[in-house]
């Protein structure tokens, strides 16, 4: 039986991290850990949430090949590294959790990959949870608000779509959809 790759995405405040947490604690899965050129938020841990490294290696590891996918999201470069993600598919399913454009390209490269939206219960829900965050300005909460309309627009693409009202309904439809997916493995 082949080894998952699950992509996770949404809006920038769905919730997707808080949701990948507790997925990865029940020891299930490896989590990619994306490249990213931003700076870390307040408790993020290099090489944890992310690899937080310059934009000059970043382009270096485009220039390599090194990225399964990358894009520019808000100003700052996002990346899968591609032999990361090789090596934890060997022996676990592996969750990425990347940005719509991102987790499109992957599927063409990928076509045996699951994709999850992620939405909230609607608009109003997401601006609470960006607001809730304290790291947004308003200007940056509109654009995310904006982006998200984009996003919602490609969820005919994905495979399946779980709105995240409650945490736990969450992470529970979606261990439900991987069970299915190794199901039909058999």
């Amino acid at each position: 039986m082949r080894n998952l790759l699950l992509i996770i995405s949404g809006p920038s405040g769905v919730g997707k991290g808080t949701i990948v947490k507790e997925l990865i604690k029940s020891g299930k899965y490896s989590l990619s850990v994306s490249c990213t050129t931003r700076s870390p938020r307040a408790g993020e841990v290099d090489g944890r949430e992310y690899f937080f490294i310059t934009r000059e290696k970043f382009m270096q590891m485009i220039a390599d090949g090194g990225f399964i996918e990358y894009n520019n999201h808000f100003g700052n470069y996002y990346g899968t590294p591609k032999g990361f993600v090789d090596e934890k598919l060997k022996t676990d399913d592996v969750i990425l959790e990347i940005e719509v454009n991102g987790a499109l390209k992957v599927k063409t490269t990928h076509p045996e990959a699951i994709l999850i939206m992620i939405l909230p219960p609607d608009r109003d829900e997401l601006r609470a949870r960006l607001v809730g965050r304290n790291s947004e300005s308003e200007e940056n909460i509109e654009e995310r608000l904006k982006r998200m309309d984009y996003e919602v627009s490609l969820e005919d693409k994905y495979d399946y779509i779980v709105i995240n009202d409650d945490l736990a309904t969450a992470v529970k439809n979606i261990e439900e959809i991987i069970e299915r997916e190794k199901e039909q493995e058999i």
